[in-house]
């Protein structure tokens, strides 16, 4: 089996899918204008706009507690991987290093998102993944005849404008 690459990402963003108004989040590649949709939860997209936003809920939420839990054991999440997609359903790991040796546990995306957000750990995505998800590269996308581009959201919201319903389909929750 060929060794993994893993793409370092950003969270974006969120959106919500207009045919079935569910959440998006939406994973950018460092540096370039090529994305990964990702839908999900309302729970989890609301844990991961709180934390973009720099807000602090009144009381912890889940993802916060297990952030105290990490801090509390002497361990740090190191990384959050997407490692794969199967059936329209996407795994990921969160790599969290205790005591000096590194310990890999089964999360959801969106789980493992807000969780990254909160502790400021990286995000990757395995470039199979990538592939097998046909992440979306727009750097062409919004680029006027005369060369100029408009700005990343404005990319972003001229390429999800242009999606059809199925193409919005084929994630499904």
């Amino acid at each position: 089996m060929p060794a993994s690459t893993k793409v370092q990402m950003i969270i974006r963003g969120l959106m919500i899918d207009p045919s079935s108004n569910s959440p998006i989040v939406v994973l950018r590649v460092q540096e370039r204008d090529v994305f990964l949709p990702i839908w999900i939860g309302v729970s989890e997209a609301s844990a991961i706009q709180m934390t973009l936003e720099g807000m602090t809920p009144p009381r912890p939420m889940t993802h916060d507690l297990l952030a105290q839990t990490l801090t509390s054991l002497d361990a740090q999440l190191q990384s959050v991987v997407i490692r794969d997609l199967e059936d329209n359903v996407f795994f990921a790991t969160l790599h969290v290093n205790q005591a000096g040796r590194t310990v890999e546990i089964d999360a959801r995306p969106s789980d493992a998102l807000a969780l990254a957000l909160r502790v400021g750990a990286d995000v990757f995505v395995e470039q199979h993944v990538l592939e097998k998800a046909q992440a979306i590269d727009i750097s062409n996308v919004g680029t006027s005849e005369s060369g100029e581009e408009g700005n990343e959201e404005d990319r972003l919201r001229k390429w999800f404008e242009g999606l059809s319903p199925e193409d919005l389909g084929k994630y499904t929750m």
